[in-house]
């Protein structure tokens, strides 16, 4: 399983990016989905997760209003849709996916269930 994020780039306060995880499995609708953010000696937190089917999904509260995250199975693809940035928001955005996270599972958010994971893409919130 390979995931490739992207979308990120350096944006003002205010601004909107919508990140890209694009995976090469079989069948997407197995996996759950997170993203995931690390800021500069920060630990990983959870962002946004998403279940397989997309019907249940995740927000931590400092995102909440602002992050939307879909998963469009056709196209093995999920996005997380941001607003508002701020500049803490600022940090590397990692998706992670796992086949074996039932809906119930992704609140809250555990690095560790995460089996697979994309190599990262960096969002700069500048002031």
């Amino acid at each position: 399983v390979q995931l490739q994020a992207s979308g990120g780039g350096l944006v003002q306060a205010g601004a909107s990016l919508r990140l890209s995880c694009v995976a090469s499995v079989g069948t997407f609708s197995n996996y759950a989905v997170g993203w995931f953010r690390q800021a500069p000696g920060k630990k990983r937190e959870g962002v946004s997760c998403i279940s397989g089917s997309g019907a249940v999904t995740y927000y931590a509260d400092s995102v909440k209003g602002r992050f939307t995250i879909s998963k469009d199975n056709a196209k093995n693809t999920v996005y997380l849709q941001m607003s508002s940035l701020q500049p803490e928001d600022t940090a590397v955005y990692y998706c992670g996916a796992s086949p074996t996270l039932d809906p119930s599972d992704i609140d809250p958010p555990i690095v560790e269930a995460y089996e697979y994971w994309g190599q990262g893409t960096l969002v700069t919130v500048s002031s």
